[in-house]
């Protein structure tokens, strides 16, 4: 028998008779792979472990640490779901079972609504055929078998399914024990690989997605090779729940979605204090840094939303209106507005780069079912900024954005991943700007010595870009800042500067945020901080509680001392128990409780209790004042 070469991701390479299984493989390289290895990927397509290899082939083994192999789990999980369904409700019809982030899912067509004793149910039957340890064996059948499996047995989804393929396709199925289904694969060796599965819940989904078709029942679930793991993971889930900026914001009285408002978010007195402190922030440092703000119309011309490439590209997510006869668009996005202002008149080299930034409101036309409190609304303030510069600055100027985002999320706590994103299917301009664009945008993370992840055809229509995907408290990521960089807005716009030469040249335009959305960053932060916002950013950041009435009028001088001197401070002169005063302090999240008594009034001092660190003693006022003034001068969080 012919011998076969296998090229390991190290570089290292093994021979090994034709006709090995991957899992073969596997289990030579080392026991523990063995047992650990779901899936392989054979010259860079996935396969089943059990595959023969017949021929040299680069070979990498992937496990639940990685992200193909975590689909490829999940992925089997909905079957062995799916086996379980049919045992338990006979007549079931199967439509599709993918694996999403987290987990998986699987829509049926059932008569009766599940119900959370049968997802219980479901998972003890789901716990049988695991430890039957049942193989995944892939087979493929042609179209007039594969037609006739489904239709014996009613499964008209499934029909469906396959009469929509292409004539030559292959026709792959997976069984495991007396569960058959239509499915391109991998899958896992066998169902005694999964360990801990959880079903979460059931919902409503319509076949294919469209309203159009049969409401389906949808059960989602998650699974994991460790308890330990869906244990965190569970906990994270209630912990989500508890931090959601949604119920928070109620809570808290910061903001609110109303019924004549469905996506336009409402910000109330406490969520305005917030808001404005983050633009303060934001102000201050784009001073400091040389950008200069402005501020556009939020209604346009159609014509320039033509010119930009927005009405081709981008129409059906945006708002029009016509004025005095005339078609006019509510802006999806600044950089036109800025454009303009750069373009109304001649620039000289030596003012360039010039940086301008805006606060601006934008709105874009949402789905309603896409709509989630803050995160994903209809009208948003984007804290953009445009620089336009001459060719040679644009690694400079990149690396200047990158330092400031860098600067920005420390502030607030936040770990960051960078990723570079690509041209897009649907783009405008030539393949060699692209490039262009794309290479100094790699450039300036190389220079930097940022790791960065490729994200393939997901850059702007006009111009890759690099994002930063923040990480919270709960270990989720947010994209939130972007640096995107232009060489065809300033083409399309006929923008220029007078060079050394006398002449016009061209300017290359950078596009960025930092916050990205200041609602949705808000949104963000209310889940990080759990509504516990660092004193900088608390609406209100100390409340002064007198135990008794005659504490009162010494209360009101603290309060009078420390509003003074501009700290957010409100008085609680209830006739309530003290420590029913201090529980609603607590609960509404304000860093610090000062409580007055007799002792306080006689030293001039305040009893300081922290809504984290508790009761910290009787401090003088002063020596307070000077310790929470710090505290917010370096925003401490």
């Amino acid at each position: 028998m012919n011998n076969i070469k296998i090229t390991l991701p190290d570089g290292s390479e093994n021979e090994y008779p034709a006709g090995t299984t991957l899992i073969e493989i596997a289990k030579g390289i080392s026991p523990r792979l063995g047992k650990e290895a779901l899936v392989a990927k054979v010259n860079g397509q996935l396969m089943d472990m059990g595959s023969p290899i017949k021929k040299d082939a680069s070979v990498e083994f992937l496990t639940f640490e990685d992200e193909e192999g975590k689909q490829v789990y999940r992925h089997s999980t909905s079957h062995v779901m799916a086996q379980a369904v049919q045992k338990l409700f006979p007549g079931v019809k199967f439509a599709i079972g993918p694996a999403i982030n987290d987990g998986f899912y699987y829509d049926f067509d059932v008569i009766d609504t599940f119900t959370p004793d049968d997802l219980a149910k479901i998972e003890k039957e789901m716990e049988a055929i695991i430890k039957a340890n049942l193989p995944f064996e892939r087979f493929e059948l042609p179209r007039p078998q594969a037609l006739a499996l489904f239709e014996e047995s009613g499964q008209n989804y499934k029909v469906e399914l396959i009469e929509d393929l292409p004539d030559d396709a292959i026709l792959s199925f997976y069984r495991q024990g007396d569960f058959t289904d239509l499915c391109a694969g991998p899958h896992i060796p066998s169902t005694g690989r999964l360990r801990a599965v959880k079903l979460l819940n059931v919902a409503g989904a319509y076949w294919r997605g469209s309203e159009k078709n049969k409401m389906l029942q949808r059960i989602y679930g998650v699974s994991f090779p460790k308890k330990a793991m869906l244990d965190e993971y569970l906990f994270r889930i209630e912990e989500a729940k508890r931090r959601d900026h949604r119920k928070l914001g109620a809570e808290l009285d910061l903001f609110s979605i109303q019924d004549e408002g469905p996506g336009f978010p409402f910000f109330h007195p406490r969520g305005m204090i917030l808001r404005n402190e983050l633009e303060k922030y934001w102000r201050e440092e784009h001073q400091k840094r040389g950008y200069q703000e402005i501020r556009t119309p939020i209604i346009l011309n159609r014509a320039l939303w033509e010119q930009s490439g927005h009405w081709d590209h981008y129409r059906e997510n945006m708002y029009f209106t016509k004025i005095d006869e005339a078609d006019y668009a509510v802006k999806p996005m600044n950089c036109p507005g800025s454009i303009m202002v750069y373009n109304n008149r001649l620039h000289s080299y030596r003012e360039l780069p010039i940086r301008l930034a805006e606060l601006g409101l934008v709105h874009r036309h949402e789905m309603s079912g896409v709509l989630h409190g803050l995160m994903r609304v209809r009208c948003f303030t984007q804290d953009d900024a445009h620089i336009f510069m001459l060719p040679h600055q644009v690694r400079e100027e990149i690396t200047g954005v990158i330092d400031m985002i860098d600067d920005f999320y420390k502030v607030f706590g936040f770990s960051y991943h960078v990723e570079l994103s690509t041209k897009p299917e649907k783009a405008m301009g030539a393949d060699e700007i692209w490039e262009l664009a794309t290479g100094a945008l790699r450039d300036a993370l190389e220079a930097g010595g940022l790791n960065y992840k490729v994200n393939e055809g997901d850059g702007a229509f006009y111009g890759p870009k690099i994002d930063f995907h923040l990480e919270d408290s709960l270990g989720r990521t947010w994209q939130c800042g972007t640096i995107q960089l232009d060489f065809l807005m300033p083409e399309k716009f006929n923008l220029s500067y007078v060079g050394e030469d006398g002449q016009k040249h061209r300017p290359v335009m950078i596009h960025r945020v930092v916050f990205g959305s200041i609602e949705r960053f808000i949104g963000i932060l209310t889940e990080h901080y759990a509504g516990a916002f660092p004193a900088w950013l608390a609406p209100v950041q100390a409340r002064v509680i007198p135990i008794t009435d005659r504490h009162a009028g010494y209360a009101r001088e603290v309060v009078g001392r420390l509003d003074k001197d501009g700290i957010r401070v409100d008085l609680d002169a209830r006739s309530e128990k003290i420590n029913y005063k201090i529980r609603e302090a607590q609960a509404q999240k304000i860093p610090y409780m000062l409580v007055i008594g007799d002792k306080e009034v006689d030293h001039c001092a305040v009893a300081v209790r922290h809504r984290v660190r508790g009761d910290l003693g009787a401090i003088p006022i002063g020596e307070f004042e000077e310790k929470l003034l710090e505290e917010i001068r370096v925003k401490a969080y």
